[in-house]
């Protein structure tokens, strides 16, 4: 049991590795593309859900953009209309990752890691080596999926670790163990992973990994609101209603759960588990935006008046 422990661990390690510098490497990569972008394409909401929907699908982490857009917030760079928009994006542009995850291609990850290596420390070009660099992460996130694999394969044979992966099947613990694991790993895509690389192994159901995958939605918020620490309101409204979206989200979720399950077997036919999974966390997220669209001017409007800014709080304005 010791050795499946490690080797899980060392896997998600690996995987916690390879987001960090792959989201770090790629905005370097962009340089200030990413920020130009994020200014420049948020004219009106459904641009900034697109633009917050891409560039998080390119630097596969929804926290990394999310945190970016509250910065850019506190700066004055942006609105928190346009943050808004970003925020929802960003949580379509995470669940491209899943849809990768669970394609069993973690026994090919060697190649892009040896490519990679090759790239980054023989080339003389800076974008070259970085861009072998992104290859090398890249490379590494799906070994670490397909060590974390390897090691879980002996758990078919436990009767204990089954036995408490049914008691999954309840929404609200299935939810409650997504949301706690993703705040201490601080990754809802490593969350999301591991859930898959279960499904992959006959180790969880449809209904356990939805719920867990449900629960990762609300455990990714910790960072987002950490960041708005010592941030304007404006920033503090984005960090907000990160959290107000997927707690509303989340409950509208765990109500139509078992309506949801049927029709993620549905549409989803004879797909793998892992793939349902993955088809359910894209469904889930996409379906969570298009519910709040017509809502963003009521959000902003409460959230305005529940938090105002300065100015609005002055002697002058009470009159």
């Amino acid at each position: 049991m010791w050795e499946i422990i490690l080797m899980v661990l060392g896997g998600l390690g690996l995987f916690l590795f390879a987001i960090n510098n792959l989201s770090d490497t790629l905005k370097e990569l962009l340089g200030d593309k990413a920020k130009t972008w994020l200014g420049y394409f948020t004219k009106n909401i459904f641009t900034a859900i697109l633009t917050g929907t891409v560039i998080t699908t390119i630097l596969d982490s929804s926290s990394a953009v999310i945190i970016m857009t509250i910065v850019l917030v506190n700066a004055g760079a942006l609105t928190f209309r346009q943050s808004m928009g970003i925020v929802m994006g960003a949580n379509i542009g995470t669940t491209f990752s899943s849809q990768l995850i669970a394609l069993d291609i973690g026994q090919y990850s060697p190649i892009p890691i040896f490519l990679g290596l090759v790239f980054s420390l023989f080339s003389k070009s800076e974008k070259v080596s970085k861009t072998g660099k992104v290859l090398l992460y890249f490379g590494i996130l799906f070994f670490g999926l397909y060590t974390m694999e390897r090691a879980v394969e002996p758990l078919k044979d436990d009767p204990a670790f089954l036995t408490w992966m049914e008691k999954l099947d309840n929404p609200l613990r299935g939810t409650a163990i997504g949301a706690l694991v993703t705040l201490v790993i601080q990754s809802s895509s490593a969350t999301v992973g591991m859930v898959i690389t279960l499904a992959k192994k006959g180790l969880i159901n449809l209904g356990g990994g939805i719920a867990i995958m449900i629960g990762a939605e609300l455990g990714t918020c910790s960072d987002t609101l950490l960041a708005t620490i010592r941030s304007d309101r404006q920033a503090l409204k984005t960090g907000i209603f990160h959290l107000l979206f997927n707690i509303i989200s989340i409950t509208v979720g765990l109500l139509i759960f078992p309506l949801f399950i049927g029709f993620i077997q549905q549409i989803s036919g004879n797909a793998s588990i892992e793939q349902k999974i993955a088809n359910a966390h894209m469904i889930f997220n996409t379906a969570g935006v298009l519910i709040f669209i017509p809502l963003v001017p009521l959000f902003e409007k409460i959230l305005n008046r529940l938090l105002p800014t300065k100015e609005k709080t002055s002697a002058f304005s009470l009159v």
